[in-house]
């Protein structure tokens, strides 16, 4: 008999159009942390609740993502939206996921915004039987919620992907704001510049 050792699994979803540090060092916190042993970046094949028209490939934002990685073996790229296509909704991820895993605790980690939204996010009561929601703190203010949240102090970058956008389309260098290997690869590949 093949029994597979249970491990502690931490799930980021997102856009990551592009990555950036903020994305990194929350992963990086949570895993330390919650004494994780991985966290799987899941980048969203069609965001559920997103304008999708600044969005680029699945292909492009997978390999920034794998670059964004290559440092910190506890970081790995999860491929499971994209490969399954259509709209990204985290019931159907996490059905497959424990379907394929059964062995695994997930842990799905949310910004204290989504706290909010969780009411409203597609079967969430059959959900939280699946995941453990962990939430990262903003401004010192813990939501109360209806559903088990663990709530998380990390440090707090605050960079997001349409910062980083707007920058390159106004042709200002976000130095330090992700990492270079990523940076390299959107000029490389022309990504985010305004069409003139």
């Amino acid at each position: 008999m093949n029994h597979k050792k249970k491990q502690k699994i931490g799930l980021l979803g997102g856009n990551f159009n592009p990555i950036h540090h903020a994305h990194l060092m929350m992963a990086d916190q949570v895993a330390q942390q919650m004494n994780l042993d991985k966290v799987f970046l899941m980048p969203e094949n069609i965001p559920p609740h997103q304008d999708t028209k600044t969005t680029i490939s699945p292909n492009h934002r997978i390999k920034m993502i794998e670059l964004a990685l290559l440092d910190n073996p506890r970081l790995e790229i999860e491929k499971i939206e994209i490969k399954r296509g259509g709209k990204s909704f985290t019931y159907d991820t996490l059905k497959l996921l424990t379907a394929l895993h059964p062995e695994n605790d997930y842990y799905f980690i949310i910004g204290s915004d989504m706290v909010d939204y969780l009411e409203k996010w597609y079967k969430i009561d059959a959900l939280i039987e699946m995941v453990h929601f962990v939430a990262i703190k903003r401004y010192e203010h813990q939501k109360e919620s209806p559903y088990p949240v663990i709530w998380l102090d990390t440090p707090l970058l605050p960079i997001s992907s349409t910062m980083i956008r707007e920058m390159i389309a106004k042709k200002i260098e976000p130095n330090y704001l992700l990492p270079k290997a990523v940076l390299d690869y959107i000029h490389s590949h022309h990504l985010y510049e305004k069409k003139s």
